[in-house]
């Protein structure tokens, strides 16, 4: 995750929508959900999560897109699709791959020797500096040179233009250490600049005002910088800056370019392509582990929820889809969405998004589809609320407490909502502390993150909770089934006008 929720009738109200999940429907005659999602056995999902387990292992311990591991666990997908009798898709496209090999180094030599912290590879703490997002590799040793830096900082943000225009590096030395402050532009902005007047690596602080003093961490957006980008804090900048001829070592170990890879799509045989019932999880990892939790679970789940719905008859096509590049800011479910046409839009009556299902320190969360709590991000697209009270009825079906969590645009419902599919999902957590209201009424530990290997080499099969997993594999099967079922959709009447795509704001943009 980038850091993240019946059968018979459907009327407009939530009422009357619940009232429907609980009946069979005189048309469809369809059985019980919930006896249906019965069959979808939780211990088929653990051999899943053990086959991706072993294939990041036998692939340099990573899934992630661009590596060899996300590769065969495409292959393993589509092999057991098509062992169902699916025909999958597999649809390609390219996309900016990043990663850091090896912890950097960052020292000041003169006037004064000073060894700063790195930020670990895993990301589970933040040092003295980062590495950003799609740096360069190098080992510099050179002189610091300030460029066009504002100290003190102006009083509002972005009153920095250090690094913005190419006149700002005039006379610059080849070979020097460039020093440029956050403000106005794009960190990719500042850094090609530096790169094309031959600095030899570059060091953004950040600007200095109040919630600006911290340690600058972000992306440079694309592989385009050769020389090692570094971010630091406004402290540390301010003491580089002076005096003049400040020298220091600056080295980085990254993979920044451009690959391939791929997302994964297969939809039942039986139902109607008019309206149809989509259902996704990314598939791949982050480059330093398996992605079992994060979100093999997801994937896994989703796998054994298709390979037990081909043969029924429902009335609604179920869909069904394995994201690539999620870890790169969606670039899966981004480039899926953006290649639909208008009338294939209109077809997918909704999107249900399983990112992240077995946290160890769980909570039940379903996304607010109705921002019932008021708070954060605004509702879905109309719809969106009745796919909560679906998922939320599983839960209370069972006797389970759940919350709502925010569309915060972490995961894949992001593209879906931009073009205004109605959206929901399920989500146990990531690396958000549960509070002691949330350990009191789901258990696990208050003060503890949900998932504790969140984007870490321990997101193993060890890192499930199976009660978690086996509830939300329930509510996913559940949920595809009173949908599946179901006479009219919500939000049917929405959709049915055109639907443009607008990419979702990138929330790993270069930012200024």
């Amino acid at each position: 995750m980038r850091n993240f929720r019946r059968r018979g009738l459907f009327a407009a109200s939530a009422t009357a929508l619940i009232m429907a999940a609980a009946a069979v429907s005189p048309v469809a005659a369809a059985p019980d959900p919930l006896a249906q999602a019965a069959a979808v056995k939780p211990d088929a999902v653990q051999r899943h999560l053990r086959a991706l387990q072993k294939i990041a292992e036998a692939h340099g311990g990573t899934r992630a897109s661009g590596t060899p591991g996300y590769a065969a666990s495409r292959d393993y997908v589509v092999r057991q699709l098509r062992q169902a009798g699916y025909k999958p898709t597999v649809q390609e496209f390219q996309f900016p791959f990043f990663s850091e090999n090896s912890l950097a180094a960052f020292a000041q030599l003169t006037p004064d020797a000073v060894t700063y912290e790195p930020t670990p590879l895993d990301g589970s703490s933040l040092g003295d500096f980062f590495t950003m997002e799609y740096s360069g590799s190098g080992d510099v040793t050179g002189t610091v040179r300030p460029v066009d830096v504002q100290i003190p900082p102006g009083a509002e943000p972005n009153s920095s233009t250090s690094g913005c225009e190419a006149s700002d590096f005039a006379g610059f030395p080849a070979g020097a250490v460039a020093l440029v402050q956050r403000g106005t532009c794009t960190f990719y902005d500042k850094a090609v600049n530096a790169q094309a007047a031959g600095a030899a690596a570059v060091i953004l602080f950040n600007e200095g005002q109040p919630g600006r003093a911290e340690v600058l961490t972000g992306t440079l957006g694309a592989p385009d910088v050769t020389i090692p980008v570094i971010g630091t804090s406004h402290a540390i900048g301010v003491d580089l800056a002076d005096p003049a001829g400040t020298t220091v070592r600056v080295r980085t170990d990254t993979t920044s370019d451009t690959r391939t890879t791929w997302n994964v799509l297969a939809e039942t045989k039986k139902g109607s392509r008019d309206d149809i019932v989509m259902s996704g999880a990314h598939l791949d990892s982050v480059p330093v582990g398996a992605g079992i939790n994060d979100n093999g679970s997801g994937s896994a789940a989703l796998l054994e929820l298709a390979l037990k719905s081909n043969k029924l008859k429902l009335k609604n096509k179920l869909r069904f889809a394995w994201w690539g590049a999620e870890e790169n800011n969606l670039l899966g479910s981004t480039h899926y969405v953006g290649a639909l046409s208008e009338a294939e839009s209109a077809r997918i009556a909704m999107y249900l998004n399983y990112d992240m299902i077995g946290s160890p320190n769980h909570v039940y969360f379903i996304y607010d589809g109705d921002d019932s709590d008021a708070t954060g991000a605004p509702a879905g697209p109309e719809g969106s609320a009745q796919i909560e009270k679906v998922l939320e009825k599983y839960f209370d079906r069972r006797g389970l407490p759940h919350k709502g969590t925010d569309f915060d645009g972490r995961s894949d419902y992001g593209p879906f909502i931009a073009t205004g599919i109605p959206s929901g999902g399920l989500f146990t957590g990531a690396e958000g502390i549960k509070t002691a209201e949330e350990a009191a009424l789901f258990g696990g530990t208050a003060g503890q993150a949900y998932d504790p290997c969140y984007h870490a080499p321990c997101d193993g099969t060890a890192n499930i909770n199976p009660t978690a997993l086996k509830h939300n594999l329930a509510a996913m099967a559940f949920t595809a089934y009173t949908f599946g079922s179901a006479a009219e959709l919500p939000g049917t009447r929405a959709r049915k006008g055109a639907r443009s795509f607008a990419a979702p704001a990138d929330q790993h943009r270069p930012a200024r």
